[in-house]
């Protein structure tokens, strides 16, 4: 394989070039990015949203997840994708009518995802959920922040729990 010398200095980016090697350092990376998660059993109360906690992380690439304020705030503008999942307990058999996640950007709702049980006559309904939801949302780098909550519905309207829960985050190379 004959290597050419590149004469100049720089490539001319406006240019279309044919690579028959390997090419190393193009494109981008996708970070910030961190994954965190919380296995203690957190109480929520009836059909009120509740901020999940997430106390240990996985990783954190630039420091940008407050564990204490359960928050992600990027200091990269752009667009991120970012995931959570929560197992609800409703604390009584049959007794879950709904489990919801919710990501609120800067405090308001983005998106949520529910897990629905339809009892029969109002009387039975689910044991237990696990719902996953995930978004594409903009974060222009200083001020914007998503937090994740959750809500349960149940049918005696007693407190829930959420454990095993986790939250992560990574920019979208563009």
């Amino acid at each position: 394989m004959a290597i050419t010398k590149i004469q100049s200095e720089s490539l001319n980016l406006a240019d279309t070039y044919d690579f028959t090697g390997t090419v190393t350092g193009a494109g981008g990376v996708n970070t910030p990015a961190f994954e965190a998660y919380d296995t203690s059993t957190q109480t929520i109360s009836d059909y009120t949203f509740t901020k999940l906690d997430f106390a240990t992380e996985n990783f954190d690439t630039d420091s940008n997840f407050d564990n204490s304020a359960m928050r992600f705030t990027p200091t990269t503008s752009g667009k991120y994708f970012l995931f959570a999942k929560a197992e609800f307990d409703p604390n009584g058999y049959e007794d879950m009518r709904t489990a919801e996640l919710v990501f609120y950007k800067n405090g308001s709702i983005v998106t949520y995802t529910n897990s629905r049980f339809f009892p029969v006559g109002n009387t039975t309904g689910g044991t237990g959920a696990t719902p996953f939801i995930s978004a594409i949302i903009s974060l222009n780098g200083s001020s914007d922040y998503v937090e994740v909550y959750g809500r349960i519905n149940t049918l005696d309207n007693s407190n829930g729990g959420v454990f095993n829960s986790s939250f992560g985050a990574y920019k979208i190379i563009e």
